[in-house]
């Protein structure tokens, strides 16, 4: 996760954007894809950018994990899917966060629970929700 928060650190700061760093994993621990927010377009998702980089039929995502240092998205304007759908469209079964999305952009994100209900694994890792979030500093103004 440390390694996601690193990469959010990429992505140029937008208004009314996260800055979010993704990476899939193998089940032996090998980094299969990363990405962050608006690496490639203004629009584009960390999750979303480091789905983009694997074929959909790669046997490693059966085994593997995405890490996110924000809940995926449940909601979203500017893609026909959400990150939580790409995710559940993919073989990974297994999401790690850092933090859940505030109701500062969407009101109410369910991305953990959508993933939960359709049997993936999600975990909280809320010891470095701190870090994640400040990356987002830009967002909260003086909060």
């Amino acid at each position: 996760m440390e390694r996601a928060i690193e990469l959010s650190r990429k992505c140029p700061p937008a208004e009314g954007a996260f800055s979010v760093g993704a990476i899939i994993v193998s089940a032996d621990g090998e980094e299969l894809a990363h990405g962050y927010s608006r690496e490639t377009d203004a629009h584009v998702h960390a999750e979303e950018s480091a789905l983009s980089k694997l074929p959909a039929d790669d046997p490693r995502l059966a085994g593997a994990t995405i890490y996110s240092t924000l809940e995926p998205c449940s909601e979203r304007r500017s893609r026909p899917l959400t990150c939580t759908q790409l995710i559940l469209r993919s073989p990974i079964r297994r999401v790690v966060i850092a933090w859940r999305e505030p109701s500062l952009l969407v009101a109410d994100c369910v991305g953990v629970e959508t993933l939960r209900e359709a049997g993936t694994e999600v975990l909280e890792l809320l010891e470095l929700a701190d870090m994640a979030r400040a990356v987002n500093s830009h967002l909260f103004g003086s909060q």
